[in-house]
């Protein structure tokens, strides 16, 4: 599959002959001092993510820190070849930490939103937290509307004859479902808002640790002095950006694309409706191609410049398709965790029950928009 914007000679492009690890310097440069920027108004606002006063511009440079240091980490895991290699192999641990640490109260906030979303499209019930949720702009709530008007189709209503009877999925009590929807809503406010507050305190912790005052030592120093190797000046990028192109392309080819293809996926729904409480084993390779998706567009975004390029709307359509995949596996599993608190009413675990199903078509409603974005536009891809 060629890719005109991965040929280094390409006569549109602004670069003269190979990208080489003088852009690299430059992109990292870059990275950097957007990292220090957002730190500085990080600490200006004084909290660490949607904090108690949601503040808009503490939200902002949360963002900013992850979007920065993800972006420093993927080239570094890219690039590696180019970095002097003790440093490199010191500095990427250190950014996945910091990177999970700040994002993890944001996951929760936007599992909660979208499991009461979920429960009130499904029962009807108002929930009194939702006044608290609304407007809160997560890419969670973004993807159960996007269903909801009908973005992935019904699989009762949708499904392809070699898909197995509608009746397979019979639809839920609505009456018993509103009954345990305010108690299923109630239990989840307290689990997730507890798991955000104690997300909440230890990003505090970690922002004010000798550990994260190291990274952000080393992060002012990148912004200044890149430690490249000494061939890296003539050494072209392509190769590594084609690189990380190509473990993409091997990732997505081992998925099930032939089954995701049908918006009711029967097989799929059953291994996803198992009460084993570990991860949902089919749900890891995907999760491995949204990484491998965001280090290939990171590495686009280096032989860029980091420039506004194009939009590649391939890429913008699957990456947010996997974006609503992690999602809604993750509140599967907080339905499902839920649903196993000890001595809570069956109508509470009923409707618990309902919305971790729910949940899992939305996985499957995501690996069927990954599947026909993939498929469709790679028949158009020169």
């Amino acid at each position: 599959m060629a890719q005109q914007h991965l040929d280094p000679t390409d006569p549109q492009s602004d670069h003269v002959g190979p990208v080489t690890g003088d852009a690299l310097a430059g992109y990292l440069r870059a990275q950097a001092t957007e990292f220090l920027r957002a730190l500085r108004l990080h600490r200006e606002t004084g909290g660490t993510t949607a904090g108690a006063n949601g503040a808009e511009d503490t939200v902002d440079a949360a963002r900013a820190l992850r979007r920065s240091v993800r972006r420093i980490s993927g080239s570094l895991h890219t690039f590696r070849p180019l970095l002097d290699a003790e440093w490199s192999d010191a500095m990427r641990p250190e950014l996945a930490w910091l990177s999970g640490t700040l994002a993890m109260e944001h996951a929760y906030r936007a599992r909660l939103e979208r499991l009461l979303l979920a429960l009130h499209r499904l029962s009807g019930a108002v929930f009194p937290a939702q006044s608290a949720h609304a407007g809160a702009g997560s890419s969670s709530s973004g993807a159960v509307g996007s269903r909801s008007a009908g973005a992935a189709p019904d699989p009762r209503k949708a499904a392809p004859e070699n898909a197995g009877p509608p009746t397979d999925l019979p639809a839920p009590d609505r009456g018993t479902l509103t009954v345990g929807a305010a108690k299923a809503g109630a239990l989840l406010e307290r689990q997730l808002t507890l798991a955000r507050t104690r997300a909440h305190s230890t990003a505090l912790q970690a922002l004010g640790s000798s550990r994260f005052h190291a990274v952000a030592d080393s992060v002012a120093v990148l912004a200044s002095e890149v430690p490249l190797t000494t061939t890296a000046a003539a050494s072209a990028l392509h190769p590594f950006a084609a690189a990380a192109e190509e473990r993409l392309t091997d990732a997505i080819a081992v998925l099930p694309l032939v089954t995701a293809g049908s918006p009711y996926n029967a097989e799929a729904l059953i291994h996803g409706l198992s009460p084993d409480p570990s991860p949902h084993p089919q749900d890891a390779p995907w999760h491995q191609v949204r990484l491998l998706l965001r280090l290939h567009r990171y590495a686009r975004e280096v032989l860029d410049g980091g420039r506004n390029a194009p939009i590649d709307v391939r890429l913008l359509t699957a990456g947010q398709a996997l974006d609503r995949h992690r999602d809604a596996s993750e509140a599967a599993a907080a339905a499902a965790q839920a649903a196993r608190t000890p001595r809570i009413a069956p109508a509470t675990a009923y409707a618990l029950g309902v919305l971790h199903a729910d949940q899992r078509h939305e996985v499957e409603a995501a690996r069927f928009t990954f599947q026909q974005s993939w498929q469709k536009q790679a028949v158009g891809t020169p």
